[in-house]
């Protein structure tokens, strides 16, 4: 499978040379209809991610992490710190959904969704092919001399590189603080805002650095999910593979010669071009099988089909295959394994969605004042409480009050017995509530109290209300 002895490519990555220094990437233009596949699947990602930011529903961001004031909108659904609980467990619900996906389609993620990876394939090189030309062109412009051509195209990539990152950074940062701030922060220019453009020259350079220099090494040093992939795929998960049954045979690879009977010579159907190593963006060899750095990109696949058109020999000699596929000549199916995360992924999807049947969108809380025991107020007992309403809503409430639900009495809000609520705003105080002891189930009674704005019903919360003992 390898012109490298045993497995000892696995002892080194395509990206360092015998020197231990980074060994540059020059990828060739990839070209095919999986390539092609990509784009559209790139465009449409890259719409959503411009787009999200400032679409609304119900007044709600599409997608908010305001990590800053600890709101977070998933799909228009606002999250509170209160909600920390269903923010978790819909982390917990991708992380198992990633899981499953890469047990059954491997490293697809990193090929075709991954935002490192449609940024730099898609959006950076399709620059960098349109300004420095193809592989062959590049490698002679990193060796040419700082002249005037070396310099203006030099200069003319970086600029356009450093506008790109300036404009992920803004868009980054309404994910962050909101859409709505950013356009304010925009229109009132920098010298109102110096902190916030320091966090953007900042942003925007960790993403010049990434897409400019770092590059394919985001994908084999910094993300966590290609080591993941170790423990995940098997046997049975597809991955872009090489089918060295048909490409090695029993005398191996060998060069195309017209008019010969590869069948009958016992070579193999790889010609050994390696136009599928000029075109990986991460330097691999994919006819070494299965690697850490490979993120199923599909540029091999083109090449290898382009190639495999072009000498007449059956396409599909690198494609998306299990390993059991190509060696034991097995379909697709769904293991047991695989079954498991879909049994834990409906579990954990199922008590998300009840959940969020169970979450209003306003919540409130009454607790008795620590420390502080009843008191006698003419024919009534007093107990004093402290209460906190949060809005989580895009609304002002005008008119907020309490309402006793199960038992006769009175609440006393101290200030305003009516108060406001402003959007997305919280209101706590203090109140008493008054009962007459008869009332009273013993030293403690379980109290309802309703929260209203005007005469709508917001919320409904309980708490315990202290009085004398009673002795039978």
């Amino acid at each position: 499978m390898s012109n490298l002895p045993g497995d000892s490519f696995r002892d080194t990555i395509g990206t360092i040379n015998e020197e231990g220094k980074r060994a540059w990437v020059f990828p060739k233009i990839p070209k095919g209809k999986w390539y092609e596949r990509r784009k559209w699947v790139s465009y449409l990602l890259l719409l959503f991610l411009f787009a999200a930011p400032f679409i609304k529903i119900k007044g709600n961001q599409f997608l908010l992490f305001n990590v800053i004031d600890r709101k977070f909108n998933i799909f228009g659904f606002p999250f509170w710190p209160q909600d920390f609980y269903l923010f978790v467990i819909t982390m917990i619900i991708g992380v198992v959904g990633l899981a499953l996906f890469t047990v059954a389609f491997g490293r697809i993620f990193c090929g075709w969704i991954c935002p490192q990876t449609i940024f730099m394939e898609m959006v950076f090189r399709r620059i960098e092919f349109w300004i420095d030309g193809d592989r062959g062109a590049q490698m002679r412009l990193n060796k040419q001399k700082w002249d005037g051509e070396k310099i203006r195209k030099r200069g003319s990539k970086w600029t356009i590189f450093f506008i790109i990152s300036f404009l992920i950074a803004n868009i980054f940062l309404a994910y962050i603080i909101g859409s709505d701030e950013l356009l304010k922060m925009v229109t009132e220019g920098p010298t109102h805002n110096t902190k916030t453009l320091i966090a953007l020259l900042i942003f925007t350079a960790v993403f010049y650095f990434i897409y400019a220099w770092f590059r394919e090494q985001v994908c084999i040093i910094a993300c966590p999910y290609g080591r993941l992939q170790g423990v995940l795929l098997d046997n049975k998960s597809i991955v872009v593979a090489y089918d060295h049954k048909r490409g090695e045979a029993e005398k191996g690879r060998a060069k195309f010669k017209k008019e010969e009977d590869r069948t009958v010579l016992g070579k193999g159907d790889c010609i050994d071009d390696r136009l599928c190593v000029n075109v990986c963006p991460t330097g691999i060899d994919i006819r070494n099988g299965t690697q850490l750095e490979c993120v199923n990109c599909t540029a091999c696949i083109d090449a290898c089909d382009f190639i495999m058109e072009s000498v007449n020999l059956p396409k599909g000699l690198i494609r998306y295959a299990s390993e059991d596929e190509i060696v034991k000549k097995r379909k697709f199916a769904f293991t047991t394994r695989m079954k498991g995360y879909v049994a834990v992924l409906t579990i954990l999807t199922g008590i998300f969605i009840g959940m969020l049947f169970l979450r209003n969108d306003v919540q409130a809380t009454v607790l008795r004042l620590p420390g502080q025991l009843f008191e006698h107020k003419g024919d009534k007992i007093s107990n004093v409480f402290t209460y906190k309403i949060v809005n989580k809503t895009v609304k002002d409430f005008d008119h907020v009050h309490f309402k006793l639900a199960n038992i006769k009495g009175e609440i006393k809000v101290v200030g305003k017995p009516m108060f406001a609520i402003k959007k997305e705003g919280m209101a706590q105080g203090t109140l008493f509530v008054e009962i007459h002891p008869a009332l009273l189930k013993g030293d403690k009674t379980k109290l309802k109290i309703e929260v209203y704005d005007g005469e709508l019903l917001l919320e409904t919360t309980t708490t315990n209300f202290m009085g004398p003992r009673s002795f039978n």
